[in-house]
């Protein structure tokens, strides 16, 4: 499937009501980590309440240690604490990287605003070389947006 024909489905899945948040939002990991070879592990973190931290939400790939991480540690930290797409080509040349698995190559962390705030994003790690493009960023920007209207 193509970003243009995985869209509808974000959507649908967004507006099924009969599934809790946290459901809809694991069927839109499964959704993408089914349909994109190159993404990996999907899922998603958020805000920990009023504590500077995320806290991490429904994901599909191999379980991972990191359930809480501390704004500005790793790539999602730094997302939490810039308010800005972080794209990583390549994990091993990365300084504040928080490995969740040597067969991890590649990164890419988008963030998800209400209202403004960034309240979470959507993390996808690549276990294949610098697979990320800006179809990428701009396809992950719309299911952020969308998430956004759940949440």
């Amino acid at each position: 499937m193509t970003f243009e024909t995985l869209k509808p489905e974000i959507k649908s899945i967004v507006s099924n009501t009969n599934f809790t948040i946290d459901e809809r939002l694991f069927k839109i990991c499964e959704l993408l980590e089914a349909n994109i070879d190159y993404y990996n592990w999907v899922g998603f973190y958020f805000k920990n309440g009023d504590k500077n931290e995320l806290k991490l939400g429904p994901y599909v790939g191999e379980p991972t240690d990191h359930t809480i991480i501390p704004f500005g540690k790793g790539i999602c930290g730094q997302v939490a604490v810039s308010n800005k797409n972080f794209v990583v080509p390549d994990v091993s040349a990365q300084d504040n990287y928080i490995a969740c698995s040597i067969t991890v190559k590649a990164e890419i962390v988008i963030p998800i605003f209400v209202n403004g705030e960034n309240i979470g994003q959507i993390d996808i790690d690549s276990n294949t070389p610098d697979p990320f493009t800006e179809a990428d960023e701009r396809f992950l920007e719309f299911v952020c947006a969308e998430v956004a209207k759940i949440i």
